[in-house]
């Protein structure tokens, strides 16, 4: 008999920290309390009608009441493709691309598929909360590359170059970045892709966030600006942030065939098909205009110059302008060790606590990303609450 009741691979999983903000906020806020929440990686918008309807239309329709192929529709998969070349200039062919429940599936079989244990795995920080789990679940190693807000959140070739072991097999590279909102300018993407093709490692490249950019930023695939890393890049991407679809559970990874085959192997004993209403909806999203997600980004942009605005008034809160995504990733440096309503919090642990407890708003402290120090500040919500929520804070820490 085994001495472990459950799996020790399975419990070592922690519970993603964004999830569990934005859940607790909306308890207390369900139970009658003024909470506001920073906590959402969503935008605050409803998906657009056209998609919705293409939805509506896909139910009626018997042949999306049965199985399809495991690996997503072939037409979405060809749609896929064409969108990609369309926003990233990488020709793909359709069977390079594998239809999954949603991002953080294509995460999970992007390195159930890619890594073995011992393997090592580049990850700058900060990070996305998921990114480690599923590295640490294939039995490799997160290898975590510190980045701060002096250096833009951008991660050097020398600090790579040092991080590099014989065991390094891949780099996640993700830009617009989650948490920080940072962009990396088109010849640093392509430096440290050509870093990557020298040392012969796999890049995995979240470009989720490819449509939210600002000001002069632009987004660049790191496969378009380094086509020699075509044999060992993953590229992984959905409709949640573009096209405001988060619950529709539609994401997509991209890649090698040989990689996409064994990946689709295991998506076929682990969920099949992708629910295929969900994948009609994405078919329309994909194919149709983007002008819901230019005035999307509108608005995004008019929040996030508030949010830099506000946090930057605050003593003691250092902010880098947000340059993609929709994130600030303030450092409270300057602010751990006061005395705020009787509690004096040394981790932003402690001080999101206390701001949650004392003045009811919920922010995801930097522990999560892996940045201690910092937090981690949603500007996709409404106007009113953002500037209340920080409104609250700077009252709490003046």
């Amino acid at each position: 008999m085994t001495s472990e009741r459950l799996s020790t691979r399975i419990g070592a999983i922690t519970e993603s920290a964004t999830l569990a903000i934005t859940a607790k906020a909306k308890s207390l806020k369900a139970a009658g309390e003024p909470v506001i929440g920073f906590g959402a990686g969503e935008p605050d918008f409803p998906t657009p009608p056209h998609i919705v309807e293409a939805a509506v239309a896909a139910c009626q329709d018997p042949v999306n009441h049965k199985y399809s192929p495991a690996g997503g529709l072939p037409v979405l998969k060809e749609a896929i493709a064409a969108k990609t070349l369309r926003d990233s200039g990488v020709e793909v062919d359709p069977a390079q691309v594998l239809v999954t429940n949603g991002g953080k599936h294509a995460v999970y079989n992007t390195f159930e598929t890619l890594l073995n244990p011992g393997d090592e795995v580049l990850v700058p920080t900060p990070y996305w909360t998921t990114y480690p789990e599923p590295i640490s679940l294939a039995g490799a190693k997160t290898v975590e590359v510190q980045t701060t807000i002096e250096t833009g959140f951008r991660v050097t070739i020398e600090q790579l170059e040092a991080a590099s072991t014989p065991n390094t097999k891949a780099l996640l590279f993700v830009s617009p970045s989650n948490p920080t909102g940072a962009v990396y300018p088109k010849e640093q993407i392509e430096a440290i892709g050509r870093w990557a093709v020298d040392k012969g490692i796999w890049v995995v490249t979240d470009e989720i966030y490819e449509h939210l950019v600002y000001d002069d930023h632009e987004h660049h695939s790191i496969l378009q600006l380094v086509p020699e890393l075509a044999d060992r890049c993953v590229i992984l991407n959905g409709v949640a942030k573009t096209y405001a679809m988060t619950g529709w559970r539609v994401g997509w990874m991209i890649g090698p065939t040989d990689l996409i085959k064994s990946a689709q192997n295991f998506q076929s004993h682990a969920t099949s098909n992708v629910c295929n209403v969900a994948q009609r909806a994405a078919l329309a999203a994909v194919t149709g205009p983007l002008d819901a997600v230019y005035e999307m980004r509108g608005h995004f942009d008019r929040r996030r110059q508030l949010m830099f605005q506000l946090l930057s008034g605050i003593d003691g809160v250092e902010v880098l302008r947000p340059e993609g995504a929709f994130y600030a990733f303030p450092s409270f440096e300057g602010v751990l060790g006061r005395n705020i309503g009787g509690v004096v919090p040394t981790t932003t642990v402690e001080l999101a606590a206390a701001i949650l407890d004392q003045v009811k708003v919920a922010i995801v402290p930097g522990e999560a990303f892996g940045s201690p120090g910092y937090a981690r500040f949603s500007f996709a919500l409404g106007d009113d609450d953002l500037g209340e929520g920080i409104g609250r804070i700077a009252d709490l820490l003046a």
